[in-house]
């Protein structure tokens, strides 16, 4: 599979461009119950995330291409099937390749819905 199924890109889950750490990448997530949530991305050129930090834990998976995290200035390469689970108030930035797909799990509220959105 180069791109996530269809029935996954519902418009009403996809993430605000606002809220994105990586220009020009196309992310939907879903929320728990209990305020988790999960979230994937495709990246459809080279990019680079700006530096940031959750106050909730992160896990994610490289399902395709190749993502480089950066965890308070250490880097870890993830390949397809490659697991990596960031510790909240890590200062994390990455670099992905076009064609890149990661999916995510939040320990706590990663996309807030905006009014009207």
């Amino acid at each position: 599979m180069e791109h996530f199924p269809d029935f996954m890109k519902n418009a009403m889950n996809r993430i605000d461009p606002r809220q994105q750490n990586t220009a020009d990448i196309e992310g939907y997530y879903y929320e728990g119950r209990d305020g988790s949530q999960a979230a994937f991305w495709e990246c459809r050129s080279d990019r680079v995330s700006r530096e940031h930090a959750h106050d909730f834990d992160e896990y994610m998976v490289c399902v395709s291409g190749e993502y480089v995290a950066c965890l308070d200035g250490r880097e870890v390469r993830l390949k397809p099937g490659d697991e990596l689970f960031i510790p909240r108030g890590t200062v994390q930035r990455g670099t992905c390749r076009a064609g890149t797909r990661t999916i995510h799990f939040f320990g706590g509220k990663r996309v807030v819905q905006r009014a009207g959105s």
